[in-house]
């Protein structure tokens, strides 16, 4: 072997074997990351992404998107969701407020509010991502459900 080649060889064994040895990130570091991957996911809307929202679905997704039946799979998710990526202007907006993960780093829960283009609260999201490899987390499950519009005392 080649001095360059042995050289190579060497380089990118250190690169695996640090690679493999890197501390895992800490519960704080991974609720930052899920937390950073929801406003990418929300940033798909307001960008008119509808390719970039597709990328963050899990192939088995179940997204409960309004009355009726739930929608299984990433394929039934992006067909149904396609319509809110059609007029220029986004119907809704959304950021997460708060997210937890399970002390294993593979699971994540995130939460928050769901705005109409004025800027008005109109529901909240939750949502399951699995992370498929690190730092990828693709969304498994979400459901919005809406706000009261009432009195403080009213149900």
């Amino acid at each position: 072997m080649s001095n360059k080649k042995w050289v190579v060889a060497v380089a990118l064994g250190l690169l695996v074997i640090g690679t493999a040895m890197a501390a895992p990130l800490t519960n704080a570091e991974l609720k930052q990351q899920v937390a950073d991957t929801e406003r990418a996911f929300a940033a798909t809307m307001k960008a008119r992404d509808h390719a970039g929202f597709v990328s963050f679905l899990a192939d088995e997704a179940i997204f409960f998107s309004g009355p009726g039946r739930p929608l299984h799979g990433k394929d039934a998710v992006a067909k149904e969701w396609k319509r809110f990526y059609e007029r220029a202007e986004a119907p809704f907006s959304w950021e997460p407020d708060e997210v937890e993960v399970v002390e294993s780093g593979t699971l994540a829960y995130s939460t928050g509010p769901v705005y109409d283009p004025r800027g008005k609260l109109i529901s909240r999201f939750s949502s399951i991502w699995r992370q498929e490899s690190p730092g990828e987390w693709k969304i498994v499950f979400d459901r919005g459900s809406e706000v009261c519009d009432c009195k403080k005392g009213e149900k």
